[in-house]
């Protein structure tokens, strides 16, 4: 009876996620060559900007996740915009048996590696859809994004105390 008691206690311990639901929260797509009506063959230069989000919903263990990206695309030879895409993409999730400790960064990192191949093949369908080449998203490694995020967000912050360890000195 004892091992019986082992075992579910480590599978209790086991995290675990569950994707409850995802959806496009909100997503613009303009295409700035067609609105200028330029013609031929243009070499596109695509930069992504990638922004995470989380937080917890009312029912217990749940949480959203929201990956937002903006897909800039400007010709290689003269810098024209060509288009732009804006998409925010949301999960809700069930997350149990993670240490409150580790629970941010599991939120900013796993769910949303979970959700990448999706909004991949919208980006890939949306660009396709506007009159470009899909553009095929590279992976993205999320654990190197929130390590440069709380790198970004320490040095900030003893930036902000070197600042106010600096004397004042009155204005005359």
């Amino acid at each position: 009876m004892a091992e019986d008691t082992t075992v579910e206690a480590q599978t209790a311990a086991q995290p675990s996620m569950n994707i409850l639901a995802q959806y496009i929260r909100d997503m613009s797509f303009e295409n700035e060559l067609a609105k200028k009506g330029v013609v031929g063959e243009v070499a596109p230069e695509v930069k992504v900007q990638v922004n995470l989000d989380a937080k917890k919903r009312s029912a217990e263990n749940q949480y959203e996740v929201a990956i937002k990206l903006n897909v800039d695309s400007k010709s290689k030879n003269g810098g024209e915009p060509l288009f732009v895409l804006e998409l925010e993409y949301g999960g809700v999730f069930q997350v149990t048996g993670v240490p409150d400790d580790q629970l941010h960064p599991f939120l900013l990192i796993e769910c949303p590696r979970m959700l990448f191949p999706f909004i991949r093949r919208v980006v890939s369908d949306v660009t396709r859809d506007g009159g470009f080449p899909p553009l095929n998203l590279e992976n993205i490694d999320f654990l190197q994004l929130y390590r440069g995020e709380i790198l970004r967000r320490q040095e900030e912050a003893q930036k902000n105390k070197a600042e106010q360890d600096l004397p004042k000195t009155p204005l005359n």
